[in-house]
């Protein structure tokens, strides 16, 4: 039992060294990095000093040393909102709008909380924007509008709740922005359903911008859309409608030749087989598709099936032979 104890305790001091050395190298490199920083001021003017010179990547570290010593200091909510402008000079967006949206949960009374919602809605329109943006020529208008939705969100609600911030004008500038191009987006979707003649599809895009983005410049391309679906479907007063509103609102449009006419698209995309496998080298691409009816059937279809069976075709009387040699005779 003896030399069991002992191997024990051996054991447990063995471990207890190895801790504590790992403790310790661990100790000195905090050390050595905060080493000189005894108070919060002092965490917070480096901090500072690195932000200005724009070493980010520090001062974020140095803004969570602080919070993390001193969390209810008087230097902790200022430290919480310029990591904010941090994380986003660090190119670290999703991080900056965590930081901005944790910012406006724990201090909803602050005098920088304008600030935060700004910071939130301007994280979200950069990332949009992306980093190959500013060297390949991409339309934004065509990409996945989540991130533009998400920024206008941001910029109405700060625009909505402190509509005097310095920071109003400028988010009221980039919802302008954002507005046209969720507009567009929804032009694209529609044009893409349209040269695949989903023709109700188009509609619905066509009215969503006409009914939703009042004043931005696709509200006419949204009206075109719209009178080339209802000839598409053979509706032709809706049709006129349509065009009257374009003739009147828009008559420079592409969609109007020099006399007012409507042009329809007579081609529509409509990839062949040998087209799509040769990526476009053989075959083609455009057809020519009809346009509906100018006149609609008084009765659709279904009616007219319905009223013939409503009337039961007259049965033919049998004969007295018939029956008795069961329809031989």
């Amino acid at each position: 039992m003896t030399q069991r104890r002992i191997a024990l305790l051996v054991s447990f001091l063995l471990m207890s060294l190895t801790l504590t050395g790992c403790g310790l190298f661990g100790g000195d490199e905090e050390r050595d990095e905060f080493s000189g920083l005894t108070n919060e001021e002092q965490f917070y003017r480096r901090a500072l000093d690195q932000l200005n010179s724009q070493n980010f990547s520090g001062s974020i570290a140095t803004y969570q040393a602080l919070e993390s010593r001193f969390p209810f200091g008087r230097f902790a909510e200022q430290s919480q909102i310029e990591i904010v402008y941090a994380y986003y000079r660090n190119s670290d967006l999703e991080a900056a709008r965590a930081a901005a949206d944790r910012f406006i949960r724990l201090h909803p009374d602050s005098e920088n909380i304008d600030y935060a919602y700004y910071m939130k809605g301007l994280s979200s329109f950069t990332q949009d924007s992306g980093f190959l943006n500013r060297f390949l020529p991409i339309d934004q208008t065509k990409r996945d509008p989540g991130r533009a939705r998400e920024s206008f969100g941001d910029f109405a609600q700060l625009v909505a709740l402190y509509p005097d911030s310095l920071y109003a004008a400028d988010a009221r500038a980039r919802m302008i922005y954002l507005r046209n191009n969720l507009a567009a987006y929804e032009i694209h979707v529609a044009n893409y359903y349209l040269e695949r003649r989903a023709y109700i599809a188009a509609l619905r895009r066509g009215q969503y911008v006409v009914e939703n983005f009042q004043e931005t410049p696709a509200v006419a391309d949204g009206v075109a859309i719209m009178a080339e679906c209802y000839l598409r479907l053979g509706l032709d007063d809706l049709a006129n409608t349509s065009l009257a509103l374009l003739r009147d609102n828009y008559p420079q449009h592409a969609s109007l030749d020099s006399s007012g006419e409507f042009q329809v698209r007579t081609e529509i995309t409509n990839p062949s087989v040998l087209y799509t496998v040769s990526f476009g080298l053989l075959g083609d691409n455009r057809i020519e598709p009809p346009l509906a009816p100018t006149q609609r059937p008084f009765n659709s279809g279904s009616k007219q099936i319905i009223d013939d069976q409503g009337q039961p075709p007259e049965e033919e009387r049998r004969s007295w032979l018939s029956i008795l040699t069961l329809g031989v005779l």
